[in-house]
């Protein structure tokens, strides 16, 4: 994969749009975010779409969307929205590797990037990383170097979300990344939160995996057909629990799988 593709003609659209006096500030949605063209080449033709069917394209998903926010702000562009430009492919296999969010009515582990995004709440607050990229790091093919590790951060009176995401531009395996978030400004007077931890990985969250698993059937059984569509929903990595919270401050460790992405939310 190589996201800086998508970035370089991304950046030059919202130069076109800031060159013009009478347009830039007029709203912006971007129709087709996507990382290639051809939404109907499958892996019959095409093998390395199998890419769309796992967690390579959800982590990709989750560092090519949040950013948009970054390249936006950088151009001084209103970007209201950004869509996948996929579709509903009828009487083809089971996971066939055209860009759609579902097979037979199974949900894909990118489909739950989007339901994380929807989880997300309040305005959109400042993320400072150790070790960040910045886009034109991604322009220059720097996820071919090294893990992109980074996150998106929104709040409200009464809730915190971060999509965190540990993409690659190479779908090969790797160690997990350890995970630090330490979250500031929260209401001195909490003492705790509920914190909901949502996790698309190998294991979570992912309908490919479940059906490998079961020898890649082409002739899905009644019973493997329910358990697959609930593979595919978002699951939680663990069940909620209490987050002390200390003087307006919250810190929580976990690991982050090559290709992961996890939505950490904590409610008071």
């Amino acid at each position: 994969m190589n996201m800086g593709t998508q970035f370089g003609d991304l950046e030059e659209g919202f130069k076109i749009v800031a060159s013009f006096p009478t347009l830039r500030h007029l709203p912006v949605i971007i129709g087709e975010n996507d990382p290639e063209g051809c939404a109907a080449c499958g892996v019959q033709t095409n093998p390395e779409n199998d890419y769309r069917n796992g967690t390579m394209y959800s982590s990709y998903t989750a560092a090519a969307y949040a950013r948009l926010y970054e390249l936006a702000a950088q151009h001084h562009i209103n970007l209201e929205g950004a869509v996948s430009w996929s579709f509903e492919f009828e009487n083809q296999p089971w996971f066939a590797g055209f860009r759609d969010l579902a097979t037979h009515g199974v949900d894909k582990p990118v489909l739950n990037v989007f339901r994380m995004l929807g989880r997300m709440r309040g305005p959109r607050v400042t993320v400072r990383n150790a070790a960040p990229l910045t886009i034109a790091d991604i322009r220059a093919q720097a996820q071919s170097q090294r893990a992109d590790i980074s996150a998106l951060a929104s709040a409200d009176a009464h809730s915190a979300s971060i999509l965190v995401w540990n993409y690659h531009n190479d779908n090969l395996p790797a160690p997990a990344a350890e995970v630090t978030l330490t979250l500031h400004g929260l209401p001195a007077n909490a003492k705790r939160a509920t914190l909901h931890h949502y996790r698309i990985d190998e294991q979570h969250s992912n309908a490919y995996t479940a059906w490998r698993a079961l020898g890649s059937p082409q002739q899905v059984t009644e019973s493997q057909q329910v358990a697959l569509a609930q593979a595919g929903q978002l699951a939680q990595l663990a069940p909620p629990t209490q987050l002390k919270l200390r003087n307006g401050q919250a810190e929580l460790n976990f690991t982050l799988p090559r290709q992961g992405v996890s939505l950490v939310q904590l409610s008071w």
